[in-house]
């Protein structure tokens, strides 16, 4: 079996270790989530064959155990890169690491998450998730092959993470930290936009209301389209962000507030 290499050195771990290494962080990172460990026995599940491979001394397997067992918690499209800076600085230093092993665990997985959360949590579904989603509502099949690559690329990177953790090992830390702030920041930019052009179709509120005043008739949507095209929309988004913000409001309550208020305000004669 080839083993990997890491600047240059022969490592004891095979390709075919770490890549079980991601398999097993993909399928127990969250399978085993508790409100006590949370992703700690999913880590240790993913890091077993790697200890058992490593130590062969029963009371070392013990130590290294019950330091993956310990309190984890990240974005799980991030902890690959984790586990494989860990499963590096194991295979290099052996039992040593383990006072290493913990204070890389508890440094990265807030930086990591924090990344993570935008990207994976926000950004990608809020973008390509909104794109396909307006595509399925206009009949167009699509939105729904885009939903479907964008998970599969999303999967895809995940497999690949933990290889490119151990290979780069610590020096993944340094040299991708600007890119990721640079990554995160360009990506909620392009986030904000794409939400900014959906308000402008999505959303369907006109002003039907038309004001007389002796024999001149003025369309209320034309004054207001002077004033800002699709000026209404997001006044009816701003209100429900600034309603979410408030204390006590939940998504249901605000949706039916809306309702109530589309359903009055047509009745009205005022909104179409």
């Amino acid at each position: 079996m080839e083993n990997m290499k890491t600047n240059g050195t022969e490592t004891k771990l095979t390709k075919k270790e770490i890549n079980s290494l991601s398999k097993r962080w993909i399928m127990g990172s969250q399978v085993t989530w508790n409100y006590e460990k949370q992703m700690g026995v999913g880590y240790l599940w993913a890091m077993l064959p790697i200890i058992q491979k490593l130590y062969k001394n029963p009371e070392d397997q013990k130590e290294m155990m019950k330091t993956h067992l310990q309190f984890f918690n990240t974005t799980p499209h991030m902890g690959g890169f984790i586990l494989g800076i860990d499963a590096a600085t194991e295979d290099s230093e052996g039992i040593k690491a383990k006072e290493t092993v913990k204070g890389l665990k508890t440094g990265l997985m807030g930086p990591f998450a924090g990344v993570g959360d935008t990207l994976f949590g926000v950004l990608f579904p809020t973008i390509f998730g909104s794109i396909a989603a307006y595509m399925g509502s206009e009949g167009n099949i699509t939105g729904a092959i885009i939903w479907m690559l964008v998970n599969l690329a999303i999967l895809i990177f995940r497999m690949f993470s933990v290889s490119i953790g151990y290979r780069e090992g610590c020096r993944i830390i340094t040299s991708a930290k600007d890119k990721l702030n640079a990554l995160t920041a360009s990506a909620t930019l392009l986030g904000i936009t794409v939400v900014g052009a959906l308000i402008a179709t999505v959303v369907k509120a006109n002003v039907t209301a038309t004001f007389v005043s002796g024999e001149i008739s003025v369309n209320g949507q034309e004054i207001l389209n002077q004033i800002m095209p699709c000026l209404i929309p997001a006044a009816v988004v701003g209100s429900v962000y600034w309603l979410l913000g408030r204390k006590k409001m939940t998504s249901t309550k605000a949706t039916l507030i809306v309702l109530a208020l589309s359903i009055a305000l047509h009745a009205l004669g005022i909104l179409g």
